[in-house]
């Protein structure tokens, strides 16, 4: 999977939020000033070369959809942010956003308890 572009990236939360979206309903949800009708489609034929969506067309209308979802994504992000910043050492992360952020000994121990829980939940899915 590759990294999107700022740009990319946009469209494609607008894409997983609506799910099923024509270029118009994309250009609704963009914030002021919106881009051009045909900068947007042609970013989104650009994600779709890229493998992130896919479309059906019902004549000259394209219908899009996500190909990948939004958290498969986040699960490449995270890993490559992980990877390329804090040489893919959970604890570095950690530490680093404990100091930046001032959490404390009762956030650390709730992100403890937030993650056992999850792990739980993965085993008794297994």
């Amino acid at each position: 999977m590759i990294t999107l572009t700022k740009a990319e990236e946009q469209i494609m939360h607008i894409i997983w939020e609506l799910d099923r979206v024509l270029v118009r309903d994309i250009l609704e949800q963009l914030p002021e000033p919106k881009p051009a009708y045909n900068t947007v489609s042609t970013v989104v034929r650009v994600l779709e070369k890229k493998g992130f969506v896919d479309h059906k067309s019902y004549g000259t209308t394209y219908e899009y959809f996500p190909q990948i979802s939004k958290e498969e994504y986040t699960r490449f992000h995270f890993r490559e942010f992980l990877s390329k910043y804090f040489d893919n050492s959970f604890p570095q992360m950690a530490s680093f956003f404990a100091k930046e952020h001032n959490i404390g000994i009762e956030d650390l121990e709730e992100i403890v308890k937030e993650i056992e829980r999850e792990l739980e939940k993965k085993e008794g899915s297994s």
